[in-house]
């Protein structure tokens, strides 16, 4: 067990950071500003994608920072997830910086998907304008009228007819749904409900631009709208879409699930990761620039004790997630459930304190819109519901734990 950064992880990763430091921190403050004013403006149909994110987007690619999530030599850059793990972790100190480098959720895990388990043509069809960064997609699972922390609660419907699939249901908090550039939605649905409850669903490749298929409204997570992403409420009437656009077979939506989420909580967790280190050396910036009550802020209240906490739990929370990338390089998605859930739980929560702690310290200015401090720690409350609440995870772990007893008893 070795997690040490290869040469290549390393190479890539002195050149990203090189990139972020010429190229997004500068325009940081400038774009989060921009997308603030987005969140207010009437009609989320309006909204547009800076342009210098557009250019940026053409300089990564150009870079060769590009797809570096997928461990392909010809469709990516070829790093396993333990490699990938550090080159995550600094774009995730920059909210909007993995799309710049075609890096970011929801897109990451559907290109998984597409990859694995699309066919030839569907692979033509999506999969290559999504590495290519001409389109983003959406991945329609949770729905308003059931607890989808229990997946297998899914209302939605997926139905034969002839050469057709028709699809009814309402799905919500569908991520990146206010994109301009969305296109193309995985939805997951009931199809097998005569099955054992994890052969029920099935997954559905669906173009947004389908008869039927109406966007609803975007809703606010903590009062923010996350322009120019969105995550939004679908309605899907009697959509008919090609037999073709089915992803393996009926009732595998489980099976593709269990592929695709693995990666996709793992990148999510690295990211914060990256978020999290950012809050502490902002916290410790401010702490030494303010003065009160004649000393550096710093030195005040506890303000050492909490810095001490969150170099240690950001640094466990990191092995923690180096373990579970390691883990899935070795021995696959399957055999890492318990490392999968784990840093689950533990990081959003690690970065929901850290962000809390750096946002104290910076008094007011914390929770405006001068530093990222309050966006990280919003984006660390909905990550404990994303993806499946910490109870959830904190079940597999405990399910998995229990069996290792009860099968020698």
């Amino acid at each position: 067990m070795n997690f040490d950064p290869s040469p290549n992880s390393q190479a890539y990763l002195a050149r990203l950071k090189t990139f972020m430091q010429a190229h997004v921190y500068p325009i940081e403050k400038e774009i989060l500003t921009e997308n603030h004013r987005l969140n207010y403006h009437g009609d989320w149909r309006r909204w547009r994608v800076p342009a210098q994110i557009r250019q940026l987007k053409q300089q990564a690619r150009e870079a060769g920072l590009w797809n570096l999530f997928l461990p392909d030599n010809e469709l990516g850059q070829g790093l396993s997830c333990l490699e990938y793990a550090p080159l995550a972790e600094e774009m995730g100190k920059v909210s909007f910086a993995p799309e710049i480098f075609n890096c970011n959720a929801p897109d990451t895990g559907n290109m998984e998907v597409l990859y694995h388990f699309g066919d030839k043509k569907q692979k033509q069809t999506w999969l290559e304008p999504l590495l290519a960064g001409e389109i983003r997609s959406v991945f329609a699972m949770t729905e308003p009228g059931v607890a989808s922390s229990d997946a297998t609660n899914m209302q939605a419907t997926i139905i034969e007819e002839g050469r057709k699939l028709v699809l009814n249901g309402t799905k919500w908090w569908t991520t990146g749904l206010g994109h301009p550039d969305a296109k193309v939605a995985i939805f997951m649905g009931l199809s097998n409900p005569e099955n054992e409850k994890h052969a029920r669903h099935a997954m559905v490749i669906v173009p947004l631009d389908s008869e039927g298929l109406e966007i609803k409204r975007m809703l606010t997570a903590c009062q923010d709208y996350d322009a120019p992403y969105g995550h939004g409420e679908l309605q899907l009437t009697n959509v008919k879409v090609p037999k073709d656009n089915l992803l393996v077979g009926m009732g595998k939506g489980f099976a593709i699930a269990q592929g695709r989420l693995g990666p996709g909580r793992i990148h999510h967790c690295m990211r914060a990761i990256g978020a999290a280190e950012r809050c502490l050396e902002l916290m410790i910036k401010r702490g030494f620039e303010r003065v009160a009550f004649g000393k550096p802020v710093i030195k005040l209240g506890g303000n050492q004790e909490r810095v001490a906490k969150a170099r240690m739990a950001i640094d466990q929370a990191r092995l923690l997630t180096l373990n579970a990338a390691w883990k899935i390089d070795t021995v696959g998605v399957k055999h890492a459930m318990t490392e999968i859930s784990a840093i689950k739980v533990v990081v959003p929560n690690v970065l929901q304190e850290v962000s809390d702690m750096a946002i104290q310290m910076h008094g007011g200015a914390g929770v405006s819109g001068d530093f990222p401090l309050a966006g990280f720690n919003a984006a660390a409350r909905v990550l404990r519901l994303a993806d499946g609440p910490d109870e959830v995870h904190m079940g597999m772990v405990c399910r998995i734990e229990l069996a290792k007893y009860q099968k020698g008893a």
